[in-house]
């Protein structure tokens, strides 16, 4: 199978000063999906500008025809599953079946006490993340849903009339621990992955590529226990958090050698971000737009 290119276009910019040229240009670049960060504010961009990620989705919905769109990632932090699915449901509408829902479980960064709560541990993250997206799951595919759960609860939630593409929209989950894996087994269309973070600092692209097949491996286990073959899901990984940084978009080489190396572990998708000056993001524009345009013939 081909690997397919994407990107991901963090929602820094006004609409009118930049954001929609993005978008646009995605699509002209052939990338396969334009993804967005799913956070009220993240990292080093949290005192400056910083928009939705659902009105961003829509509007360049609206200004494209062919690129997918995607969130990369959601997670329980500041999302209830019932509102959340109805918005779902529009963006796959308004987007004819373009969208595709990434979704985590979140961390401890600012979107885990923006409303007033402590964050969560480690444990109900991980409880939370499997209760949401079970939850997801049946608003996505059935009229109507009454739940109740743990943490979250339904009462006759009405989505009609469903996703476009069918029976649902898919779903890309973010996981790398036991229990994450088997919701991406029992519940995704793709998994995505970022690598060992543990690695980030200190690590080797060899320790990455180490740690990733490890974790390809489990994933696979994780479907063998269901019956089911983990070569029926995609596999994504969200770079610019391995040790490798940004070195891969230093030269059309360097990410054919890079993208290649991930390939060989049975990736089908390799997101790359939209180059931000002054930031961790920060590439060469015209290198990036060659790799857009010639690197995906290279991996064939």
């Amino acid at each position: 199978m081909s690997l397919r290119l994407s990107t991901v276009i963090l929602p820094y910019r006004r609409w009118s000063e930049g954001g929609r040229e993005a978008w646009q240009r995605a699509e002209q670049l052939g990338f396969h999906t334009a993804y967005t960060y799913d956070h009220l504010s993240w990292r080093s961009f949290r005192d400056g500008p910083w928009f939705g990620a659902v009105p961003t989705l829509t509007a360049a919905a609206a200004v494209t025809d062919r690129l997918r769109l995607g969130t990369l990632v959601t997670s329980p932090n500041f999302r209830h599953p019932v509102p959340y699915a109805k918005e779902l449901i529009s963006l796959d509408d308004i987007s004819d079946g373009r969208f595709t829902f990434g979704v985590g479980a979140g961390g401890s960064g600012f979107d885990a006490t923006v409303l007033g709560q402590d964050p969560w541990t480690p444990r109900e993250r991980a409880d939370r993340f499997a209760e949401f997206v079970q939850l997801l799951d049946r608003l996505l595919t059935e009229d109507s849903v009454s739940y109740e759960g743990d943490f979250y609860s339904a009462h006759e939630a009405r989505n009609i009339p469903g996703c476009v593409q069918r029976p649902r929209l898919p779903f890309a989950v973010a996981a790398t621990g036991p229990r994450g894996l088997r919701l991406a087994a029992r519940y995704g269309q793709a998994w995505v992955t970022t690598g060992d973070p543990k690695l980030y600092e200190n690590g080797t692209p060899e320790q990455s590529i180490q740690a990733i097949r490890g974790q390809a491996e489990k994933l696979a286990d994780a479907c063998a226990e269901i019956g089911r073959d983990s070569a029926d899901l995609d596999k994504i990984l969200l770079t610019g958090f391995t040790p490798d940084r940004g070195r891969p978009l230093e030269s059309l080489d360097a990410f054919v050698d890079f993208a290649g190396r991930h390939q060989e572990l049975g990736f089908t998708e390799i997101v790359v971000h939209w180059p931000i000056p002054d930031s961790d993001f920060a590439a060469d524009e015209k290198v990036f737009e060659q790799i857009a345009m010639e690197a995906a013939a290279q991996l064939r």
